[in-house]
């Protein structure tokens, strides 16, 4: 999966430890989840980190929801779930990388 480079432009808010926003590991950095989206620093400012296209997590037999004891991160319309490192989102009958 592939993460386009778009800057979140205006951020003045600068994310790290106790910044309020919930930390989510994400391959190499940690994405800070803000206003419905997700921010990683990058080069002394703020992109977006968001999915390109569609990642399939295969073989994933828990659900998520409500008290499932992952971490819950709202994303536009939907919410994602912190597991492994990585974070899920329904899709239909499965779940995909975000």
């Amino acid at each position: 999966m592939t993460t386009a480079h778009a800057e979140h432009t205006g951020h003045g808010h600068v994310h790290g430890e106790g910044c309020g926003h919930v930390a989510v590991p994400h391959g190499d950095h940690v994405d800070y989840a803000h206003d419905g989206h997700l921010h990683r620093a990058h080069d002394g400012h703020f992109d977006e980190c968001e999915p390109s296209g569609h990642d399939s997590h295969d073989a994933h037999d828990h659900v998520h929801g409500e008290g499932c004891g992952h971490v819950a991160v709202p994303h536009g319309d939907h919410v994602d779930y912190v597991h492994d490192g990585h974070r899920h989102a329904a899709h239909g009958d499965h779940y995909d990388e975000h």
